[in-house]
């Protein structure tokens, strides 16, 4: 996947495979809510994007966006209500989940079907390095959580995580994989693993999984996990239907539900073995809502459109996180 047509495959593969594990999954059973947060306007377009899936918090009201098909870093201010092209990458580069490492001003962005992992300098855009996680075409490397020392990537197509860990001086070093014991390590037909946080100041790494509409705690030390026991407010069983990116803020986890355009508000016990839907959030700019940053009460979600192949034009969506926000 390092040609011209890299971002095409790499739509198409994913659009294609999520189409049809969004069949798999029951539909919620929570209630939407309402969506406005102020007089802001709620939709930021990315221009000159052919493709969208990620999005990240930087400093202050700064967020960086990827487009899905060629690798393209933008930058926005969700005060300002604008998003600008801020990094042209390399030929056959994609852009999945990405996160900020704000202490070292590094930008770490998954690749996608090209099995690839990039580690960009926001100072001088700059690539700091490239890694070659998993083999290209028979992986999807889809979103990317950080801890104090390090990345860790998902693999929608394999069992697996990976770290990369990054030093004191912010130096990105060697990557290494960490397999996955059952439940969340067995692989299923279509998309697995996807979004992931970091959660227990990073002690514990939360996975979701699409196929399964499931959250799963994972222990970063020997890959062993289990199902996080997600209900509605009267106790009843629910899936974590299309999930997709997640976030985590203390006890409370935020669950992206792309072809359901929704969010979930879900609170999380102390064990984080359970987890209670708080609120479910909605929005009439929503268009297949994949990843989401965090600005204090404020939720941006970038909206990927895979149930519009033919869509020109992309953008973050601004919500609130909570309907008291």
């Amino acid at each position: 996947m390092r040609n011209i047509h890299a971002g095409k495959s790499i739509r198409r593969a994913a659009v294609g495979i999520l189409a049809l594990a969004a069949f798999l999954v029951p539909a919620p059973l929570a209630t939407a809510s309402g969506t406005d947060r102020d007089d802001r306007s709620p939709v930021i377009r990315l221009p000159g994007a052919t493709g969208a899936e990620g999005i990240a918090a930087g400093d202050g009201d700064t967020f960086f966006a990827g487009d899905l098909l060629n690798g393209n870093i933008f930058r926005g201010d969700i005060e300002k209500g604008t998003a600008k092209l801020f990094i042209t990458a390399p030929e056959g580069r994609a852009a999945v989940g990405m996160k900020v490492d704000r202490d070292n001003d590094l930008l770490f962005v998954a690749g996608g079907a090209t099995g690839q992992a990039y580690v960009y300098d926001l100072e001088t855009r700059k690539t700091v390095k490239v890694y070659d996680l998993a083999p290209a075409g028979a992986s999807f490397i889809n979103d990317v959580a950080l801890t104090d020392d390090g990345a860790w990537f998902t693999n929608s197509r394999a069992g697996e995580l990976y770290r990369i860990p990054v030093s004191r001086g912010g130096k990105p070093g060697d990557a290494r994989t960490l397999e996955l014991d059952a439940p969340a390590g067995t692989v299923d037909e279509g998309f697995n693993l996807n979004g992931i946080a970091a959660a227990d100041d990073g002690d514990r790494l939360i996975v979701a999984h699409f196929a399964r509409g499931a959250l799963y705690t994972v222990d970063p030390d020997d890959g062993s996990n289990k199902l996080i026991k997600v209900t509605d407010s009267s106790g009843t069983p629910v899936a974590v239907t299309n999930v997709d990116g997640i976030l985590v803020r203390d006890d409370t986890l935020w669950a992206v539900q792309n072809f359901s355009n929704q969010v979930s508000r879900i609170e999380l016990n102390g064990s984080l073995g359970k987890g209670e839907v708080q609120e479910v959030i909605t929005s009439k700019d929503f268009d297949v809502p994949t990843t989401a940053a965090l600005f204090g009460d404020t939720l941006a979600l970038v909206n990927a459109k895979f149930a519009t192949p033919a869509a020109t034009s992309f953008e973050v969506v601004l919500v609130a996180a909570c309907s008291g926000g």
